[in-house]
């Protein structure tokens, strides 16, 4: 039987997915981290204006849509110094067949996610 994905390999496919939209969407990434804990995931302009994302994959029962307001607020903080917007992207991914069982490599997933979040 195949092994579920680690947190490492769940974190880079949902940095993937979230990667997708920001380029399908005129981002250009200035740069990009994916080492867990490792924040923001992607520093990105568009429009002459600079972007950190947050990017977390998270899973059942878990929200996608939930973060952690004192840890965003902070990266928040971060980010104004920079005159950047700070976006949270949350992925809630899930097995193909069963959205509460966990991710396996080289099967189908389940995928919940609503696109950027911009904390104000």
């Amino acid at each position: 039987m195949a092994a579920p994905l680690t947190e490492q390999e769940l974190h880079n496919l949902a940095m993937n997915i979230v990667g997708k939209e920001l380029e399908s969407n005129g981002f250009e990434f200035l740069g990009v981290n994916s080492k867990l804990k490792r924040d923001p995931q992607f520093v990105a302009l568009k429009d002459k204006e600079l972007h950190f994302v947050i990017v977390r994959s998270v899973h059942y029962p878990q929200d996608a849509n939930v973060y952690d307001p004192v840890f965003m607020q902070s990266i928040k903080n971060h980010a104004d110094k920079f005159e950047a917007k700070t976006y949270y992207a949350g992925v809630g991914l899930g097995h193909g067949t069963d959205y509460a069982k966990p991710v396996v490599k080289d099967e189908d997933y389940t995928m919940v996610y609503n696109g950027l979040q911009e904390i104000r």
